[in-house]
């Protein structure tokens, strides 16, 4: 299910675009990346940036299907994460520096017909029941200590449907697993 494994040059060389990214975009200018230092990050894969603020969230955006490379989806991840997350007003400047960012880099979607077939702390889940959708990152379950029937339900209310929504029939459910990393920012 998962993708090839990002080194730690990758993996800081992503963070560094998105952080820039975002930088220039609170300067009112654009960033131009540095030319891509494997072939891994020009890979199309699905993406999420996630921004922390004090421990607490502050933007998540992603998208499961990408039409460019890994590092020009960061990029855009990154911009909508901070400035166009309808949950929360667009990022200002003096915030910034109390920002840590993190990346989770997605496999493909594979629907599921067993919930039972759902690894907690491994697995992310997608669940799609007409007009709507919701999904929650793998990483979600471990920090709040869910179950997997936790998890169903709390997606199924991020989705805007009730819990125990995944048991209805109409209701797909698709799984995921990610690469997450983050900013060390502890010095």
């Amino acid at each position: 299910m998962a993708g090839p494994t990002l080194t730690f040059e990758e993996k800081r060389y992503l963070l560094s675009i998105a952080r820039e990214t975002i930088r220039a975009a609170l300067e009112g200018s654009t960033f131009a990346p540095p030319p891509p230092i494997s072939q891994v990050v020009k890979e199309q894969r699905g993406a999420f940036v996630t921004l922390h603020k004090q421990g607490r969230l502050r933007g998540c955006i992603g998208t499961f299907t990408a039409e460019a490379p890994l590092y020009k989806t960061i990029q855009e991840m990154a911009i909508s994460a901070a400035f166009k997350d309808p949950r929360f007003p667009p990022l200002e400047p003096e915030e910034f520096p109390l920002v840590e960012l993190e990346i989770s880099v997605l496999s493909p979607l594979e629907e599921i017909k067993d919930p039972g077939t759902i690894q907690v702390g491994t697995h992310g889940i997608y669940l799609i029941n007409g007009p709507f959708h919701g999904v929650l990152l793998p990483q979600v379950a471990t920090e709040y200590g869910w179950d997997r029937e936790t998890f169903l339900d709390q997606t199924c209310l991020k989705a805007g449907m009730p819990p125990g929504c995944w048991k209805d029939p109409g209701t797909t459910i698709l799984i995921f697993s990610a690469e997450v990393f983050s900013e060390d920012r502890s010095h």
